[in-house]
């Protein structure tokens, strides 16, 4: 069974059920139990986890919560039922790395699936799916081949035509961050600038409200995480369609380096009951099957480098993707955060 108890609206817990996928095990059905500590909705995982119910009857609780689920497990200690962690973005994987809430995990399925770059190095969590932080610009007012780099964002050429949320949100941040990795603190200080003195309006909102804003005409480019362009387009609200429909996006530094990426992730929890079993469904999850639903419902892309990306996506065409480890990026966010507030972004 899957219990979901959402902290953050105070919704009675729903019931659902899940177990192992074939292969992954080799005994007969067991009762056993394992709690998911999930900042990812449960609609995400639930498709994942009914793929994972169909060999044995282990009962799954998830507790999804935005925001203090750190808080809760410093709170429980060594009382704490969590046996997984999910989040998204490696700042707040290194968040809980950081406070000791993960085990370490050597699980060579894990990393037979998982690329090293993807991965911590002592192996407190695992990468899932990969978010491309790409360029957005308006089909009607950016030509094609004007901006190839990030880097190009700093130009003056593009002085009030650029929007972003803030630079203190943690994918702007981490980009920030590989752009330290690639040039140096003070370059990454100095595009910082450049960026600052190119925005078109004072930072604000979500990734969707930049892309409105290229739609209404208040700014021609914007940086954003991919898999918004096709929410928007799914979205039950029509204005989000023409939101998408304004935007083209690109990939960046294709010539060098390649494009950004930041990650969703998982972690086995430090004082975990049931080990064993919490180690088996991070194994699934990286696994070919479970990559490939997961990539469909998500329109992220696939960490396990054998699974494609959902057809959905692929529509955006083949891009090299930044293999800068997730960990350095991890490891200079307090260095681009001091940047972030000294140019004011």
């Amino acid at each position: 069974m899957t219990k979901i108890v959402n902290r953050k609206t105070g919704i009675r817990p729903i019931v659902l059920t899940a177990a192992l996928i074939a292969g992954i095990v080799s005994t007969p059905a067991l009762s056993q139990e394992l709690n998911i500590y999930s900042h990812r909705q449960a609609f995400l995982l639930n498709p994942l986890l009914e793929g994972f119910k169909k060999q044995t009857g282990t009962k799954i609780n998830i507790v999804f919560a935005s925001k203090g689920l750190i808080q809760r497990l410093i709170a429980e200690g060594p009382r704490s039922p969590a046996d997984i962690i999910l989040t998204v973005d490696i700042a707040r994987l290194q968040q809980y790395a950081n406070k000791g809430l993960f085990a370490p995990v050597s699980s060579p399925a894990l990393k037979a699936n998982i690329p090293a770059h993807l991965r911590d190095p002592n192996g407190l969590w695992y990468g899932l799916s990969k978010r491309v932080r790409v360029v957005a610009v308006s089909k009607d007012r950016v030509g094609k081949g004007e901006i190839k780099r990030i880097e190009d964002l700093a130009d003056p050429k593009w002085k009030g035509k650029i929007c972003t949320r803030k630079g203190s949100h943690v994918y702007n941040r981490a980009l920030l961050a590989s752009l330290i990795a690639a040039h140096g603190e003070a370059a990454a200080e100095k595009w910082a600038r450049g960026l600052v003195a190119n925005l078109a309006r004072k930072p604000q909102g979500n990734d969707r409200a930049q892309a409105k804003a290229i739609s209404q005409g208040i700014c021609d480019i914007a940086i954003m995480n991919h898999y918004y362009y096709f929410k928007m387009k799914k979205n039950k609200n029509p204005a989000q369609h023409k939101w998408a429909k304004a935007i083209r996006i690109l990939f960046t530094n294709q010539s060098d380096r390649g494009n950004h990426v930041n990650i969703s992730g998982i972690g086995l929890a430090k004082h975990s009951k049931n080990r064993k079993l919490a180690i088996t469904l991070m194994e699934y999850l990286s696994s070919k099957q479970a990559q490939s639903l997961y990539a469909e419902v998500n329109y992220e892309y696939p960490a396990n480098a054998s699974v494609s990306a959902s057809p959905e996506v692929k529509v955006l065409g083949q891009f090299k993707a930044d293999k800068l480890p997730i960990a350095t990026i991890a490891k200079l966010a307090p260095t681009a955060q001091r940047i972030i507030d000294r140019v004011g972004w």
